[in-house]
């Protein structure tokens, strides 16, 4: 993405300018993954035949009445080409499955749910339902995305200096977030994520859902009353992504 379809996306360079340092990260992250389902979807569409129809004021699929994440995946988040692209990248260099499955959610809730601060959201969202290392890991990636770390072969985002300018500096929450992961013992858990993550924004690699089916199962624990039914402090975030558009 150029800076000139960012500042598009967004609103222009005098909405940017009132963003804060970890507004502009938040709102390109967004972008970026939107372009990237747009350019997804489409492709889909070139596909089909021409109905005439305006799929943009189609209504979204229903959910079935006890979804798991395999449906939201399917239903909700596709193409999700971003975090199959992630988690990919993670598996052909020989990442552990929970790591894996930590580039599949890490940002569900940027076109989902919420855009701001979505590491915190979309580890807020999946806490109930992971091993605990994974939703720690989603949560810091966010942060450690603007601190490079030579030593694991991880380089500050040259887009960043293109996009926000190289005198960018985080908001001091970013930085306090880092300085904890630093020094905790699960520190790579998060690391490992912007290793994968950065670099998974390739508009030409298509990326199914299936070969990740198998460790979706081992590694998230679905509700039997389904996701959105089961009570769970976060339940509600995930009744929102059934019926999005219901206005009570």
């Amino acid at each position: 993405m150029d800076r000139r379809t960012f500042l598009a996306a967004v609103g222009g360079a005098g909405v940017v300018e009132l963003m804060s340092p970890a507004q502009k990260a938040e709102a390109l992250e967004a972008a970026m993954v939107q372009e990237l389902e747009a350019a997804a979807r489409e492709a889909q569409e070139a596909k089909k035949p021409r109905m005439g129809s305006n799929t943009e004021n189609e209504e979204l699929p229903p959910m079935p009445a006890k979804p798991t994440l395999v449906d939201f995946y399917r239903l909700r988040f596709a193409p999700a080409r971003h975090v199959l692209q992630s988690a990919a990248r993670a598996q052909e260099v020989g990442m552990p499955e929970r790591t894996i499955m930590a580039c599949l959610l890490h940002d569900i809730s940027v076109t989902n749910f919420v855009r701001p601060d979505h590491g915190y959201w979309c580890a807020q969202m999946i806490e109930p339902y992971v091993d605990e290392r994974i939703s720690w890991g989603i949560r810091y990636h966010q942060a450690l995305r603007f601190f490079p770390d030579p030593a694991v072969g991880y380089e500050y985002p040259e887009m960043y200096n293109r996009m926000f300018g190289k005198d960018h500096e985080p908001d001091e929450y970013i930085k306090q977030a880092h300085a904890e992961a630093k020094v905790h013992k699960w520190y790579m858990e998060a690391r490992n994520i912007t290793l994968n993550d950065e670099y998974a924004f390739d508009p030409a690699k298509q990326v199914s859902l299936d070969p990740f089916i198998d460790i979706i199962g081992r590694n998230f624990k679905n509700p039997p009353e389904g996701l959105g039914y089961d009570g769970s402090p976060v339940a509600h975030m995930w009744r929102t992504m059934v019926f999005p558009k219901r206005p009570l």
